[in-house]
């Protein structure tokens, strides 16, 4: 994928490659943005240096954890941040008539060459409380920032931690298919629940526009209308198949087909399971596999699975087999998928061994039909032979959540710290610009995230740190770290001489994801009832800081 380039001084765009979707741009935003920059302008306000943090309350689903995703498309955002004639004209529109005209001369001017962006590694394991992002920069085009960063970040982790979920569900060795697009939120849903599916752990797609975008691998073969569409074999023309090594060619492949059957119905891989097949989902078969002879997989359920939809795929395949090629599979949409599946596989294992097929016992089953967590857990339960799960509606729409809820707060301005209360103590939030870091016990495991201010010293292994929830006194631990880990780091530095991280592909952030998923705590990991993870800890000092900043900012009431 290519990467946004390092947005220089001169305010040039030249080179840079912005969002994916072209229409994040700065007027993707909310109105009170606009009318809060030209009051911050007009009070001479709007080059003040803020800080804000980028962080969630609660995990999604029920769980312990999350799947930080969307900073690529943020970074590429900001990389291009530049208000066009005809957007500052709109934006004229929308305020009042008594905005003066200086307010628009210098949104022309403005870019996010002065902003500095500070982020947790995208596909990172994430909790709540700690920061995803911090953004510093002048406060009134760091508030432009606010809306699109959210929109840009909300589902994509949503979606990323919904496809974790499934994978850790369905276990390893499964393939995991997302054939969500016909079911998505709009065009855009759909291109981004490809892409953060992938990173969340599945392995292909069956969105042709995110295999093209994304380099996703693309899955799919047919669906029921194919089947449905024939009504006989006298409707194949062409019956011609060469063998796959090009040495020979079978003229009447239809009829090779129709010999398998007949031996398969007087063998005793059947068990007298079928008669009288269907001969137009024969005839369906037989034409995808003369168009697809090596990529042949068969929908089975259009009209009996065990009494036709299985036999006809056999017979295919084991023609396909006699010119040298080995079929993939089939596919389930309907039905108990335990007992079908369970049923296939000594279907194909009785072939292997009445024919001498090698491998034909192993042959792949695809399942599909409204898959989601509690039926991929049932069906592990029950026990079945399904190799690879085809998951769209729940996985795509996040049916079981439809927010994750992250929320964009100022915590410093001027170098002030700064705070926001709540009655609510869940949205009081954490001031000042701080430090992240995730701390490893013995067995690898992480044990806590803490947070600390921006110049204490950092945590060092086999240092013995005191750890305390930021909001309850009596709630604290000390910790021995084994390693230390820094979760901020620079993905923008504006004009500034920071270092940047390169935004890695998007196969390096899948594979991010996995390994950190794979250093997780088991029982943090249950899809029902995970322990929690001690999520939210500050360093002692910060912790003395949030109650001084408290006590300071908060109203003393009278009583009479």
């Amino acid at each position: 994928m290519e990467k946004a380039t390092e947005n220089g001084p001169n305010g040039a765009h030249s080179g840079r490659v912005g969002p994916t979707n072209p229409m994040v741009t700065p007027l993707l935003t909310d109105q009170y943005q606009f009318t809060m920059f030209y009051a911050y302008w007009k009070a001479g306000k709007h080059n003040e240096r803020a800080v804000f943090d980028l962080y969630f309350r609660r995990n999604p689903f029920g769980g312990e954890y999350t799947i930080f995703a969307g900073l690529e498309e943020c970074i590429r955002f900001i990389s291009t941040f530049k208000f066009t004639e005809e957007e500052i004209a709109f934006v004229r529109e929308s305020l009042p008539p008594s905005c003066e005209d200086g307010f628009f001369d210098y949104l022309r001017e403005i870019d996010c060459s002065d902003v500095e962006v500070y982020a947790v590694s995208e596909g990172s394991v994430v909790f709540p409380k700690v920061p995803l992002l911090r953004v510093e920069g002048p406060v009134a085009v760091v508030q432009l920032l606010e809306t699109p960063f959210l929109n840009l970040i909300n589902y994509a982790s949503l979606v990323a931690t919904n496809a974790a979920r499934h994978r850790f569900v369905a276990g390893k060795s499964k393939i995991l298919l997302e054939f969500g697009l016909r079911r998505a939120q709009g065009p855009d849903g759909g291109i981004g629940a490809s892409k953060y599916c992938y990173l969340g752990g599945f392995d292909a797609t069956s969105n042709v526009a995110a295999g093209k975008l994304f380099g996703i691998p693309l899955r799919g073969t047919h669906s029921h209308a194919f089947v449905s569409s024939f009504m006989s074999p006298d409707e194949i023309i062409d019956k011609s198949l060469h063998s796959s090594d090009g040495s020979s060619i079978c003229e009447d492949f239809v009829s090779l087909v129709q010999k398998w059957l007949s031996k398969i119905q007087w063998s005793g891989s059947s068990h007298g399971s079928f008669g009288e097949t269907n001969q137009s989902e024969l005839a369906a078969f037989t034409s995808y596999a003369l168009a697809f002879p090596n990529n042949f997989l068969a929908l089975v359920d259009t009209y009996d699975v065990i009494r036709s939809g299985i036999p006809n795929f056999c017979a295919v395949a084991l023609a396909l087999s006699d010119l040298g090629y080995k079929a993939t599979g089939i596919r389930l949409d309907s039905g108990d998928l335990a007992y079908l599946s369970c049923e296939a596989r000594k279907f194909f294992v009785a072939i292997e061994n009445d024919f001498g097929v090698p491998g034909f016992g192993k042959t792949a089953i695809t399942a599909s039909n409204d898959l989601n967590e509690e039926t991929l857990d049932a069906l592990n339960k029950q026990g079945h032979e399904v190799d690879a799960f085809g998951i769209g509606t729940h996985l795509v729409t996040c049916f079981a959540q439809p927010a994750l809820g992250c929320v964009f707060k100022l915590v410093e301005i001027n170098d002030q710290p700064r705070i926001k209360l709540s009655e609510d103590v869940s949205k009081v939030s954490i001031p000042c610009k701080k430090r992240c870091f995730r701390l490893y016990g013995k067995e690898g495991y992480p044990l806590v995230d803490i947070m600390t201010g921006e110049n204490e010293p950092s945590p060092q292994v086999g240092e013995r740190i005191l750890c305390r929830h930021p909001f309850n006194e009596s709630k604290r631990a000390y910790v021995v770290p084994q390693r230390v880990e820094e979760l901020l780091k620079c993905y923008w530095p504006g004009t500034s001489d920071k270092a940047k991280e390169d935004l890695p592909p998007l196969k390096d952030i899948r594979k991010r994801c996995m390994e950190q998923l794979e250093q997780m705590r088991p029982d943090h990991m249950r899809r029902l009832n995970p322990t929690p993870y001690k999520q939210v800890s500050v360093s002692a000092k910060l912790y003395d800081f949030i109650h001084f900043l408290w006590l300071n900012e908060a109203p003393v009431g009278e009583l009479q």
